[in-house]
C-alpha cells in the first residue's frame, strides 16, 4: 500500500512538474518590487495564485497531448496509465478555480488580471501550443503572472493601481525570457534546430543587459520661490510731519526670483544596488547561455531538452535581477535562495 501510495504520489509530481515550481513566487515578488511597494498579504495571495494556475496548466497541457505523448514519451504519467486522463482534466479545472479565488480576495483587478491568465492559459494548452501564436501566449501567460503579483500588492480595489503600471517593463523582459524559452522547447522532443537555440541565446543576453540596468523613481523637482499673491500696493509719501518735513518714500523692492531647483533625490527603495543587479544578470544569463549554445552546435533532442530546463531554471535569477533593478535588493537575495532548491528536485521529477 506505501509503495502502491508512493508511486501514485510520484506520477502527480511528473505530472504537475512539481520541480518548476520554483520559479512561479518570483514573479509575484518581482511585480511588487517593480510597483514599488513591500510584499504582503496581497503577494501571498497572488502567489497562491499563480502557483495554482501554473498547475493547472500543467495538468492540462498532458491532458490535450496525451496522444502525441503515446507515440513520443510512452513514460508520461497519462499515456502509461498511472493517472487518468479524466483525472488530470478535473485537476485541471479545479486548481483554475482555486487561482481565481484566491485573486478575488485582493480584489477586483487581482481577478481581472488572473482571469486573463486562466484563459491564456487554457487557450494555449488547447489551440495555441502547436501553432505560430504559442511561444508568444506563454509569453503573455508569464508577464500577466507578473502583473498580477504587481496588481495584488498594491492593494487590489484600495489600492494605487496606477503603480502597478511600472511593472510592465518588468513583464516585457520576463515575456521576452519565456519566448525564447517556448521557442526551443518546441523542439525538445525531435531536435534538429540550429537557429531556435542561437535566436534565444541573442535574447537572453539582451534580457540580461536590460535587467542589469537601474530603474529611478525619483520625487519630481521642485522650484523654490516667493509665494504669489495680489500685487502690492503702490509706494506713497508719508504725510507731512509737524515740521513739514516729509520722510522719504520707502523704495520698492526687487521682484523676486525663483530659489535654483534641486535636483530629485531619489528614496532609498528606488536605488538598487548597481554591483548585485549586475551579478544577477550575469548568473542569468550565464545559466542557459553554455546549453543553449551546445543545442545550436548538436541539435539533438536530449540537448534541446537540456537547454529547455536550463531556461526554466534561469528565471529565478532572472526575477531576482528585475527585483534588484526595481531597488529591492531584499527580495533579490531571498529568491536566489530557491536556486538550490529547485536544481535538487529537478534532479528527481524534470521540469520539462
Amino acid at each position: 500500500m506505501t509503495r502502491r501510495r508512493t508511486g501514485r504520489a510520484q506520477a502527480w509530481a511528473e505530472l504537475l512538474r512539481v520541480s518548476a515550481l520554483f520559479s512561479v513566487p518570483g514573479d509575484a515578488l518581482a511585480g511588487a518590487a517593480a510597483a514599488g511597494v513591500r510584499p504582503g498579504r496581497g503577494t501571498l495571495c497572488a502567489i497562491g495564485a499563480s502557483l495554482c494556475l501554473y498547475e493547472a496548466g500543467m495538468a492540462l497541457n498532458d491532458w490535450a497531448d496525451r496522444a502525441e505523448d503515446a507515440a513520443e514519451r510512452p513514460h508520461r504519467p497519462l499515456p502509461s496509465g498511472r493517472i487518468a486522463p479524466s483525472a488530470a482534466l478535473a485537476a485541471s479545472a479545479a486548481l483554475t478555480a482555486a487561482g481565481l479565488a484566491l485573486a478575488s480576495r485582493v480584489g477586483r483587478p487581482p481577478l481581472a488580471v488572473a482571469t486573463a491568465l486562466a484563459a491564456t492559459v487554457w487557450a494555449y494548452d488547447l489551440g495555441l501550443k502547436h501553432t505560430p501564436a504559442g511561444p508568444g501566449a506563454m509569453a503573455t501567460a508569464r508577464a500577466l503572472d507578473l502583473l498580477l503579483g504587481a496588481t495584488a500588492s498594491t492593494g487590489g480595489n484600495r489600492g494605487p493601481h496606477h503603480r502597478a503600471l511600472h511593472a510592465l517593463p518588468s513583464a516585457a523582459l520576463l515575456g521576452a525570457h519565456t519566448y525564447a524559452v517556448t521557442a526551443v522547447s518546441r523542439h525538445e522532443t525531435q531536435g534538429g534546430s540550429t537557429r531556435t537555440p542561437l535566436a534565444a541565446l541573442a535574447v537572453t543576453l539582451a534580457v540580461a543587459g536590460a535587467a542589469s540596468g537601474e530603474v529611478l523613481r525619483g520625487r519630481p523637482a521642485t522650484t523654490v520661490s516667493t509665494p504669489s499673491g495680489p500685487p502690492a500696493p503702490a509706494p506713497h509719501p508719508h504725510p507731512a510731519l509737524p515740521s513739514g518735513r516729509t520722510l522719504p518714500s520707502t523704495p520698492p523692492l526687487p521682484p523676486s526670483r525663483p530659489l535654483p531647483s534641486r535636483p530629485p533625490r531619489p528614496s532609498r527603495r528606488s536605488v538598487p544596488s548597481r554591483g548585485l543587479g549586475s551579478l544577477l544578470a550575469l548568473a542569468y544569463a550565464r545559466t542557459p547561455a553554455t546549453l543553449l549554445l551546445h543545442a545550436a552546435l548538436n541539435p539533438s533532442a536530449a540537448l534541446t531538452e537540456r537547454a529547455v530546463g536550463g531556461g526554466i531554471r534561469a528565471t529565478i535569477p532572472l526575477q531576482a535581477a528585475l527585483a534588484a533593478r526595481a531597488g529591492a535588493p531584499g527580495t533579490a537575495l531571498a529568491l536566489l535562495g530557491l536556486v538550490p532548491a529547485a536544481r535538487a528536485l529537478a534532479r528527481k521529477v524534470s521540469p520539462t
